[in-house]
Parts: C-alpha cells; sequence; structure tokens
C-alpha cells in the first residue's frame, strides 16, 4: 500500500478543493465553506507528509 494511501489522499484533497470552489461560487454558507477548506488543507498536508521519508526507510 506504499504509495497507494498518499496518492488516493491527495485526489481527495482535489475533490475537496474543487467542492468548496463550488460551495463558495453558490454562496453556501460560510461555515460550510471553511470546514470544506479545512478538509482539503488536511487531506493535502496528510499526503505530503506521508511522502516524506521517515525513521522507517
Amino acid at each position: 500500500m506504499g504509495a497507494a494511501l498518499p496518492t488516493l489522499l491527495l485526489i481527495l484533497a482535489g475533490v475537496l478543493v474543487g467542492g468548496t470552489w463550488s460551495l463558495y461560487r453558490q454562496g453556501a454558507p460560510r461555515g460550510a465553506v471553511l470546514i470544506t477548506g479545512l478538509l482539503a488543507a488536511l487531506a493535502t498536508a496528510g499526503g505530503l507528509l506521508w511522502l516524506l521519508p521517515g525513521e522507517g526507510s
């Protein structure tokens, strides 16, 4: 499962960024836009941090 999980996290991040932009353009409540954007940022950070070499490498 080496590179599959970070790849899936980055794909999820892309979908969430698109969803955030769509919510913003449709005039959704600010809370929904912020939560979706925060989830996108967390998925991006998780995917990128997972790719960094660690002690197990």
